[in-house]
């Protein structure tokens, strides 16, 4: 079953829907002239199908092995990275100071759901590096920074970021890793760190990790970490690889899934590496590294959602069984294919209506992402403000949403989906990690509770519901696109009473914020679809009226009308669930579960 890269889709929300051609006074160096657009994401789209796609499924067969602390990723891995450094893929979204070629982050994004969409566990070694790179070019000397990006930018050099270790997850206050000082601006840096994704492989010359350390004699807690580079290899004045550093893989984790990402074991002892920034700031630093990684684990998630749902689809024209309740569709044949059943249909459409709004989500997201950098301060402003605001609801609900797409398509494909001589498996297994790491789901929502609602008193929420409103005054009155509209304005209503009943009740009762949490995130991605369904409703009835007798367009408002009917409604229940407070969840002792 080939993965096929949804590069139709992708056009329609770039072009028709974000119109990203028309920033291009607003990003002036950024080139989003279509023609190049279009052609990025064709070839893009055709990499991951030709070269990609093709060793996912041996990658997660063969897996990743280690001898001594050498790393070997699975057959026909490392010379598929080759070809993609080759292309210039790693380089698409590096600024052009450093080698890269300066695409801004929609056009990159939509890239990064094709290599996701192959392979999420190859994706995860040049997603890696871009999450190291952009957290050296945003704080380190610019001698640290030219001594490491160009490499990076062009994917000679891969990057990680090292957080985690044995005592600590989440509490990062808690890490033990010491950076001592040598007296040359350099520090011996010792200490292990675990779940280190692409921390070992053979990929690449120089692996240049990021790593969180506390300097000998700092104050405990998240105040007294500091950042940090480590290469694997020292580098030398001019640019030539010098000896071995101080940082091994002493393990590689066994995982239910993403089998061809080396997750490694790190064991730092007198490594030598180079504050990023200053003393103490750490966190502060490597919330670049970790934000851009938040984005690209929804991304991911979503993703793999896709292949999932391809495959379904597949299988449900191919597999017989049954015959319809209202007559044989395939009269001679001894079956008829699945996809006659309604409720093998439900199973698709919800997929498809999280995938196909998924996607949009990621390029409007990515599309801030931009925005950040526009000359405009006002505009800038309110992209950083949706940038805080979005980042967790994208991250948590696409991969929430993904995985259950994942899990539908194994339903889909029945008993067979349940062995490994079907792609559901893999897709199932692959998926369930993104909803864990870069911060798990319950992390997210507790992040956009506490956080990013409340953060300059709350003005990113009330813009954002701005522009809710604008949308539907200007577009209450459309005839063809009314149900989405309507729906939309319910979505916003619910998300905004959910928001008023958080601050009545958090405050005075912080686990009253906490044990709504989930339920809030939900009914805030529920909204996001809603606003991002009305408008490729909008966009899809203008083609339809001025006459485009594609079907893609007729398919489209059909896909959101289920999504508006079968799906958006379920913010109702979070909502009822969110006002039950924490009291329920809160009254039984510890010992009684």
């Amino acid at each position: 079953m080939a993965y096929k890269a949804p590069v139709r889709d992708l056009s329609f929300v770039l072009h028709d829907v974000l119109q990203v051609e028309n920033f291009g006074n607003l990003l002036p160096d950024a080139d989003l002239s279509r023609d190049l657009i279009d052609q990025i994401v064709e070839e893009g789209g055709k990499f991951a199908e030709e070269v990609i796609a093709p060793i996912n499924r041996t990658g997660d067969q063969e897996g990743c092995h280690i001898e001594g602390d050498v790393v070997t990723t699975p057959k026909g891995w490392k010379e598929a990275y080759h070809q993609m450094v080759e292309a210039g893929w790693p380089s698409l979204g590096f600024s052009t100071e450093f080698g890269g070629q300066g695409m801004p982050s929609v056009v990159s994004s939509a890239v990064g759901q094709f290599t996701a969409g192959a392979s999420a566990a190859f994706s995860m070694y040049p997603g890696l590096t871009s999450g190291a790179f952009h957290g050296i070019e945003a704080s380190a000397s610019d001698e640290i920074k030219q001594k490491y990006l160009p490499k990076m930018a062009s994917g000679e050099w891969t990057g990680t970021m090292n957080l985690t270790e044995p005592q600590c997850g989440t509490d990062l206050g808690m890490v033990r890793t010491k950076a001592v000082p040598n007296g040359d601006g350099s520090y011996s840096i010792t200490g292990q760190k675990i779940w280190i994704s692409a921390g070992e492989h053979d990929f690449a010359d120089n692996i240049i990790h990021t790593v969180l350390a506390r300097v000998e004699g700092a104050v405990a807690g998240i105040k007294g970490l500091s950042l940090f580079v480590v290469p694997k290899f020292l580098v030398n004045e001019d640019g030539s690889l010098g000896e071995r550093n101080g940082v091994a893989c002493a393990g590689l984790e066994h995982k239910m899934g993403i089998h061809g990402n080396a997750t490694a074991v790190m064991a730092y002892e007198n490594a030598k590496g180079w504050l990023i920034g200053e003393e103490g700031r750490g966190m502060n630093n490597m919330f670049v590294v970790m934000n851009e990684a938040r984005l690209g684990t929804g991304l991911q998630g979503l993703a793999i959602g896709d292949a999932a749902y391809q495959a379904a689809v597949e299988f449900a024209n191919d597999r017989l069984q049954g015959r319809s309740l209202t007559g044989p569709k395939n009269p001679d044949g001894p079956a008829d294919p699945i996809m006659v059943h309604p409720d093998v249909r439900r199973m698709l459409l919800e997929s498809k209506a999280y995938v196909e709004g998924g996607r949009a989500f990621i390029l409007w997201t990515a599309l801030q992402a931009d925005l950040q950098k526009a000359a405009d301060e006002a505009v800038a402003t309110k992209a950083k403000d949706y940038m805080g605001l979005i980042t967790p609801v994208l991250k948590a609900y696409l991969t929430d949403k993904g995985f259950h797409v994942a899990s539908l398509a194994m339903q889909v494909h029945g008993g067979s989906g349940y062995t490994e001589h079907f792609p559901a498996s893999q897709y199932l297994r692959d998926a369930r990690i993104t909803m864990i790491y870069e911060g798990t789901n319950g992390i997210q929502a507790l992040d956009l509770v506490g956080r990013k609602l409340p953060a300059n008193g709350g003005r990113a929420i009330m813009s954002w519901f701005a522009d809710i409103d604008a949308f539907v005054g200007e577009n209450g009155d459309d005839e063809a696109i009314k149900p989405f509209v309507d729906g939309l304005a319910d979505a916003k209503k619910k998300l905004q009473e959910a928001t008023m009943w958080l601050m009545q009740n958090g405050m005075a009762n912080p686990d009253n914020a906490a044990a709504a949490s989930t339920d809030y995130l939900h009914i805030f991605g529920l909204t996001a679809y809603a606003f991002l369904w009305a408008q490729m409703a909008k966009a899809a009835q203008e083609k339809i009226a001025a006459g485009d007798a594609d079907p893609y367009y007729a398919n489209k408002l059909m896909t959101g009308r289920y999504f508006v009917e079968r799906i958006l409604p379920d913010a109702g229940a979070h909502l009822k669930k969110l006002k039950s407070g924490a009291e329920v969840l809160m009254q039984m002792p510890a010992e009684a579960f």
